[in-house]
């Protein structure tokens, strides 16, 4: 029987290690490719970047050493198992903080989309809240140290991992909505578009399972150690999950400079399709292929009163508008 025991504390304690080292690995590489290519971005980016890599080789590290303690220095001694080192207290302090500094960057990325201040507020409200409880948890923990012990703080612990899961499913979701709406109609566009879609629900739906499956483990099998399993990468994922991001900018800025085929059967026509002549008559272009870096998408709404004052609304490719003509414009600059 408690060769039993072993196993399920061990076990899954080994496993949740070693993914945690694979994605470390990957984030090492997401951030020497970073500082390589030269992004210009603002230094609160790069100290958020520079941040967060020694948050996860801190902890990355640490976790090693547990892993150590356990299967090497403490070989044959169950007594062992029976106190967990800090290493394993400080992960829920640096699975909040990675998720609260990833969330409240989506956030602005959001607020950048959206113009919208109440949904920026909201994400920062989830998420520090979020990041509050995991450090209490975890203060709480480290204060505690024994492990048959630590089922005092399953409601702590619940109330963090649900809230943490609602921010990244609220954001996902408002990123999701955001960008599907800046659909242009144009093949290139609407390609780098949904490319950003399937980033943003994949990485928000990884770390919303990891996070749930945590969450799982530690109310149903408090005794074993599944939920370290899933504990202990939460943190890299966040880190993947924003360093993805900002890498990704330069390969849909590529995809985005070359040059691209209006299709003149496409769902949305517009201005590049016709030209006027200098005889003032329309006429088709006979080559599509223009760089994108040489255009604008620009949707327009023309609005136009009759004499009887009503409205009528329609869109315009060519020929002269009315001079009692109000025009309204909306124009998407950034995908």
């Amino acid at each position: 029987m408690e060769a039993i025991d072993v196993n399920l504390i061990l076990g899954p304690l080994l496993v949740g290690i070693l993914f945690n080292t694979y994605l470390y690995g990957l984030v090492t590489y997401q951030f020497a490719a970073y500082y390589k290519t030269n992004f210009n971005d603002p230094l609160a980016i790069k100290f958020m970047v520079l941040f967060l890599f020694l948050l996860d080789t801190v902890h990355s590290a640490a976790v090693m050493w547990m892993l150590w303690v356990y299967c090497v220095a403490g070989y044959g001694d169950p007594s062992t198992l029976a106190i967990a080192p800090w290493p394993y207290t400080f992960t829920p302090i640096a699975t909040a903080l990675a998720s609260m500094v990833t969330q409240v960057f989506l956030g602005w990325r959001i607020y950048r989309f959206s113009r919208s201040r109440v949904l920026f507020a909201l994400v920062i409200c989830l998420s520090v809240t979020a990041c509050v409880l995991g450090v209490v948890c975890g203060t709480r923990a480290w204060i505690i140290k024994y492990v048959a012990k630590v089922y005092v703080l399953t409601n702590l612990v619940t109330a963090w991992l649900v809230l943490q899961v609602t921010a990244d499913l609220f954001v996902t979701g408002t990123l999701g909505y955001l960008l599907a709406r800046s659909r242009t109609g144009f093949q290139k566009t609407d390609t780098v578009i949904n490319r950003l879609i399937r980033g943003a629900v994949q990485t928000g739906l990884f770390a919303v399972v990891f996070s749930l499956g945590d969450l799982i483990g530690f109310t149903i099998w408090p005794n074993t150690n599944f939920y370290g399993m899933f504990a202990i990468p939460i943190g890299r994922i966040y880190t993947n999950t924003l360093l993805d991001t900002l890498l990704t900018r330069l390969d849909l800025r590529q995809q985005l400079n070359e040059t691209i085929n209006v299709d003149a059967t496409g769902a949305a026509p517009s201005l590049l399709q016709f030209a006027e002549n200098h005889h003032g008559n329309t006429t088709a272009h006979h080559s599509t292929h223009i760089p994108l870096g040489d255009i604008s998408v620009r949707k327009e709404v023309v609005v136009f009163r009759d004499v009887g004052g009503h409205d009528h609304s329609g869109s315009v490719v060519s020929g002269e508008m009315a001079n009692d003509s109000d025009v309204k414009r909306s124009s998407m600059s950034d995908v």
